[in-house]
């Protein structure tokens, strides 16, 4: 604490930082409690920015997925076969039997005495 005498008047000033002075660091936590993103429909993330309405993770609402090959890692994240696949699992076995569809398995006695 410095006190400087200016004209008959004593003026006392703080050698301390105000709080608002500060940079990143503990003093601004405080000021933290209005949310830019939110969690994004399709990707899950907490990328989607609220007033742009659009995802920074994966550019919902655009049709596209973004992505950009130059991260070999988040190329293997978003890759095929990391989330459910719920068309795709089924076509090595819908292949294998040339897509049939409509029909019914014969029954297993049937079967075991056409085989013998």
């Amino acid at each position: 604490m410095h006190a400087f005498v200016c004209s008959g008047l004593d003026i006392r000033v703080s050698t301390r930082r105000l709080w608002c002075d500060q940079g990143k660091g503990t003093g601004s936590f405080g000021k933290r409690r209005n949310k830019s993103h939110t969690l994004c429909r399709r990707c899950g993330r907490t990328s989607f920015h609220i007033q742009k309405s659009r995802c920074a993770a994966c550019a919902y609402p655009a049709k596209r997925i973004r992505h950009y090959n130059w991260s070999v890692k988040a190329i293997r994240r978003k890759t095929t076969g990391t989330g459910r696949m719920r068309h795709l699992r089924h076509l090595p076995r819908r292949f294998k039997n040339n897509f049939r569809e409509g029909t019914t398995a014969p029954s297993k006695q049937i079967r075991a005495a056409s085989v013998s």
